[in-house]
């Protein structure tokens, strides 16, 4: 497989033709300005990709407040995509991607480590595409437990006019020159 640079804020996210839960055929221009949130997920049903599904599911209304749409991206067969939507009332498009095409092209597919093993294959990502069509934010190698909310407080965030972090970084919230003072106090 042919691998690309990685993708970073600012660049065109690549376009994508792949064939949605709902028999339709999805592609980039279909969330075209919007917020959408396009994550990689490695397989249907397994444990932390359910806790990440359902995050995005049970954030579906605010998401959709803020002007965002999700989409899950995994190699499973449109066939899994539907059980798993049912089996817990996913509210968002799951899309089959099994030639791994749209994986590579947003560098979701690669060499992973786990428990000290060496193995090709679906790299939990998170794409955040902007409104007008560039990636707003990219999350590697995302971590299940309050990634949805990140998602949410990097688009609110971007949507109060504030600068939205550079990839891979974590947004802090800054501290008040009272708490600082506070602290510096402390620490004498």
């Amino acid at each position: 497989m042919t691998t690309h640079a990685p993708l970073a804020v600012g660049d065109a996210p690549p376009d994508f033709d792949l064939e949605s839960d709902d028999g339709k055929r999805r592609s980039l221009s279909d969330f075209a300005g919007r917020w959408l949130v396009l994550y990689f997920y490695p397989k249907d049903d397994t444990p932390g990709c359910t806790r990440e599904a359902r995050g995005f599911s049970e954030a579906a209304a605010r998401l959709s407040k803020l002007g965002a749409r999700v989409v899950g991206v995994s190699k499973d067969s449109v066939k899994s995509h539907c059980t798993f939507r049912d089996k817990y009332a996913l509210k968002f498009p799951l899309l089959s991607d099994p030639e791994l095409e749209t994986h590579v092209a947003y560098g979701a597919w690669g060499t992973k480590t786990l428990y000290g093993r060496k193995s090709e294959g679906t790299i939990r990502s998170t794409f955040l595409v902007s409104p007008d069509g560039k990636i707003a934010r990219v999350w590697r190698s995302v971590k299940v437990d309050g990634h949805v909310d990140a998602v949410i407080a990097q688009i609110e965030g971007a949507g109060a006019g504030t600068k939205p972090a550079r990839a891979g970084t974590v947004s802090k919230p800054k501290k008040t020159a009272k708490k600082a003072a506070t602290k510096r106090k402390a620490a004498r």
